[in-house]
């Protein structure tokens, strides 16, 4: 099913274009920019995930000029990529836009043709069925758990995995009668680890230090807390507490001794409590 749409504004068009020859430009040979010359769809690969986090905090920031800012530069990588990608004759920026705006068309029937969705569920079984047919799989096959957490631990970031995984197997019977199970099977993680780190190779360590945090990611389930988001807590509480030490020594903190560290620490709890 193809549908031709024809709205939006010149504006919106011109500035896209605009972008999209900013970094044609950019990329060059003739007086381009050697950084931009120099990279390829696996060292941005960093970049793309920056500015979709950025994206993130603009967000939860609620700063709209900020929100428009970070949009936009993770509007870049996407042209970005199709730039490089056109270069090796492999696909454009007309075609990245086409291909997702003809799968939306796709997807939703229920608003580009006469199909009638009458519920939320409906729709949802519409998406699944029409998702399954674009990639040759059986609907049977994308329902199985199995299938549903490897697209997680594929396509998301691990922590963010973690947390889909443990809420999928848990809904299906994997979890436990109580609280105490949960604690249970931390201590027992955090025992493996002990071990590993004083005992086995570092590739156990690692194994075990995964595991230890995959189970602190089922206690956070239990007790309905987000590990997302209390890590992005504690990571601006950290850099916040760095702020009022590096204000209130000196001294280079890499001069400090950590008795003096410790010192300006409890220092700036104190300030920002």
């Amino acid at each position: 099913m193809t549908v031709n749409l024809t709205f939006g504004s010149d504006v919106n068009l011109k500035a896209l274009q605009n972008l999209i020859d900013v970094v044609a430009k950019l990329r060059s040979p003739d007086g381009g920019c050697p950084w931009d010359l120099q990279q390829t769809p696996q060292s941005l690969i960093p970049y793309v995930i920056e500015e979709a986090y950025e994206v993130v905090d603009a967000i939860q920031g609620g700063d709209s000029k900020a929100i428009a800012e970070e949009l936009g530069d993770l509007l870049m990588q996407v042209v970005l990529q199709s730039q490089i990608a056109s270069e090796h004759n492999q696909f454009s920026i007309a075609e990245v836009a086409d291909g997702i705006a003809q799968k939306l068309i796709r997807r939703h029937p229920h608003v580009f043709s006469d199909l009638k969705a009458e519920s939320m569920d409906e729709i949802h079984q519409n998406w699944e069925r029409i998702k399954a047919e674009e990639k040759g799989e059986s609907l049977a096959d994308t329902q199985k758990l199995s299938y549903k957490l490897k697209r997680y631990a594929r396509s998301l970031p691990a922590l963010t995995a973690g947390i889909k995984i443990s809420q999928k197997a848990a809904a299906n019977g994997f979890e436990w009668e109580n609280a105490d199970g949960v604690w249970a099977k931390f201590h027992e993680e955090l025992d493996e680890l002990h071990h590993a780190l004083e005992h086995e190779s570092k590739q156990n360590q690692q194994a075990e230090l995964g595991d230890l945090l995959f189970t602190l990611i089922n206690v956070a389930r239990w007790y309905d807390l987000d590990p997302s988001e209390a890590l992005r807590s504690t990571n601006r509480k950290f850099i916040q507490r760095l702020e009022v030490i590096e204000q209130l020594s000196d001294r280079s903190l890499d001069s400090l001794t950590t008795a003096e560290l410790d010192q300006l620490w409890q220092q700036a709890k104190q300030k920002l409590s």
